[in-house]
């Protein structure tokens, strides 16, 4: 009986060894299976005289291959790679979209200049005139095409998120699902290999979406978020909820409910797809949307400026080109009152004082009392000062505030957006080429009869250097007439008194309006001023305080040593003048330094602005593909480590399958054996 049953147990242990096997080969493409071994052990021997014999072997377990370090690798490297292949799938299209020439805006910008020098060259020319606004249409068209990308971009990320959120929710719970089944196996003192398996590759998909922090407690585990959000608790599962940001409703936000409190973890998630968006979208988009706006601010401000310092071809000074970067719309748009504000508590108007002195950051504006605030630039949050309502709206980096529509309570907060909305604003407002200001509005010319050796060179006319304000009509066309009415003038030189030489202006009465010096023989620059007056002869006054006189300054330079009496009349441009001074200041902008000019480098050109955003961009592009090919990499080595011992080997289960069939093949022998020595012990008998 005793060769019996050491043969059945035998028997036993291999038929257990086969199941397993076959179980491993079965699950060989089971995602997340550790592969099975079983455990044998002897079974108690019996003593026959002074020696002990066995009476067979005994399965002890059926172990899980498994190593928690190289698991946690897994994890961690998933969550990596997921991220930077989230980060890099964003950032790709966008250094394709931007870098084009065809879906850029340095073509366009390009093909706008290039038409304003053909202008130049032919400032009479309607066909030229009608080329260059319809690329200043495209050139705006194109401004509103690149924003619209990038918001729909933005869009995509707010759905993705909540898609996320909805699958992490999901896993949350069949963890905390599992976490009960496992303690309750556990406690009754089995082993829940498969349940085991089916935790950790749940854990592991959740880190495709989030770097999840895994920690084991009581054979549980538990999952946490950003700094320590506890996701899952043993049994319990929190959930995500993706809501409209409250500083910023264009934006989702991240919130994690606990039941009893919801807490943001917006700023504080990394890694997975989730940690990979957001941080594409704090990183690049945003600040390659504000780089966007401040060009086109700076492209619109500058040009409808330039309009207004030049006359037409009708002989009217200029109209804005591009619509007004300051209307009452676009002044609130700047600005997002925060959700949770006290009732009433209105909202900033955010008017572009200084186009050129622009950020690319968002601020941040807290209320300290009914009157008093705060602003910070963000996201450093370096502090920019403290202000009041009660006072002149103060200017921050370009732009002013005044809150308007209501009374804002201490607690408050705005974000405050000053160009994140402006490439999708502009719009090309003039339709008549006639319009263009090309000429300048100043020119002068020697009087006849003079002597000496007097000279305007072409760089030496007038140029006006008061700015008319031309998102004010009124009083930019009474400042207008007053130019008009209050010219020709004429500057006349008096004898030379050695060193120096003595001038006058006077107007059409001769009354004398100035005077000044000059050292003749060399090139002077004169800086004169008129005074306005309207048709009547009536001064055209400033509303103050004080009221007084307005006037029109201008530069002009001069050379040589001109004689006494002798003279330059100064006039305003004619209707149809074939002057292009202000087309060359304008296609000047192309190189000028206009952008940034707050900066320590004192500022950079339009098209440098543009290239900046486009290197900036495409570096980050570049280093988002090494970034996720180099944790590819890490993650397929990681799972290669976790296969090499975790993983089934189907050679080698191969040979189990032999080894044990064989063994069951041994057991039968050792019972066909008792089998035959129990007959001939019966027979003998």
């Amino acid at each position: 009986m005793s060769l019996l049953n050491i043969g059945m147990s035998g028997l036993s242990a291999s038929q257990s060894s086969l199941m397993t096997t076959g179980n491993n080969i079965a699950n060989a493409d089971t995602a997340g299976y550790s592969r099975q071994q079983t455990v044998q052990g002897t079974k108690a021997s019996n003593q026959f005289g002074n020696v002990y014999i066995g009476t067979g072997t005994t399965l002890a377990d059926v172990r899980r291959v498994y190593n928690s370090y190289l698991d946690a690798q897994l994890q961690t490297t998933t969550s990596l790679n997921s991220d930077a292949a989230a980060y890099a799938g964003q950032i790709s299209p966008l250094d394709a979209l931007l870098s084009d020439n065809s879906t850029g805006i340095d073509g366009a910008l390009t093909k706008f200049f290039a038409s304003v020098q053909n202008v130049n060259a032919k400032p009479g020319d309607d066909a030229s005139r009608q080329l260059l606004l319809s690329d200043a249409q495209a050139l705006s068209n194109r401004f509103n095409s690149v924003s619209a990308q990038l918001t729909a971009q933005n869009a995509s990320i707010n759905g993705n998120l909540a898609n996320m959120a909805e699958q992490v929710n999901n896993l949350a719970a069949t963890v905390a699902n599992l976490n009960q089944k496992i303690s309750e196996v556990s406690k009754a003192g089995g082993m829940p290999n498969d349940l085991l398996d089916a935790r950790n590759e749940t854990v592991r998909q959740l880190s495709t979406f989030t770097g999840a922090q895994v920690i084991e407690r009581d054979g549980n585990l538990d999952v946490y978020l950003g700094s320590g959000q506890p996701l899952v608790m043993g049994g319990t599962a929190s959930t995500l909820q993706v809501v409209p940001s409250l500083a910023d409703p264009s934006r989702m936000g991240i919130q994690l409910n606990r039941g009893s409190s919801i807490v943001d973890i917006t700023s504080v998630m990394t890694g997975g797809e989730i940690g990979g968006l957001l941080r594409y979208r704090s990183t690049v988009l945003d600040p390659a949307m504000n780089e966007l706006g401040r060009v086109a601010l700076v492209v619109a401000d500058q040009m409808n400026n330039l309009q207004a310092q030049g006359i037409d071809k009708n002989g009217a000074f200029g109209s804005n080109l591009f619509n007004s970067i300051n209307s009452a719309a676009q002044m609130a748009n700047r600005s997002v009152a925060t959700v949770g504000n006290s009732a009433g508590s209105g909202n900033f108007d955010v008017s572009i004082e200084d186009s050129g002195k622009l950020t690319i950051n968002d601020y941040k504006v807290t209320f300290i009392s009914g009157t008093n605030y705060t602003v910070q630039r963000l996201p450093e949050g370096t502090s920019m000062g403290a202000f009041s309502t009660l006072t002149t709206p103060p200017m921050i980096d370009g732009f002013s505030l005044k809150l308007s529509g209501g009374t804002a309570a201490a607690g408050d907060t705005f974000k405050i957006t000053p160009t994140r909305n402006a490439a999708t604003n502009i719009k090309t407002e003039m339709t008549d080429s006639n319009r263009l200001a090309i000429a300048a509005p100043l020119s002068a010319a020697i009087a006849p009869g003079g002597s000496g050796t007097l000279s305007i060179s072409s760089s030496g006319q007038p140029t006006l250097t008061t700015q008319f304000d031309i998102s004010d009509p009124a009083t930019t066309q009474a400042m207008q007439n007053g130019l008009m009415n209050s010219t020709p003038v004429k500057v006349v030189f008096g004898a030379s008194g050695g060193a120096t030489q003595t001038y006058q202006m006077l107007d059409a009465q001769g009354t004398v309006l100035s005077s000044g010096n000059i050292v003749p023989n060399q090139n002077n620059t004169l800086s004169l001023s008129i005074p306005l007056v309207d048709a009547s002869g009536a001064a055209i006054m400033d509303p103050g305080p004080p009221s007084v006189q307005r006037t029109a300054a201008f530069d002009m330079t001069i050379a040589g040593s001109p004689g006494t009496g002798s003279a330059i009349n100064i006039s305003f441009a004619q209707a149809g003048s074939l002057d292009n001074r202000n087309g060359t200041s304008l296609a000047g902008l192309q190189t000028k330094q206009t952008v940034d000019t707050g900066s320590a480098s004192k500022g950079v050109s339009l098209s440098d602005a543009y290239g900046k955003l486009v290197e900036g961009v495409g570096s980050k592009a570049a280093q988002g593909k090494l970034d996720s090919a180099a944790t590819e990499a890490i993650l397929a080595s990681a799972k290669g480590a976790r296969d090499s011992l975790s993983g089934v080997d189907l050679d080698e289960e191969s040979g189990n399958l032999v080894k044990y069939q064989q063994y069951y093949t041994a057991s039968s022998q050792i019972i066909k054996a008792a089998q035959e020595i129990f007959s001939t012990l019966i027979n003998s008998l």
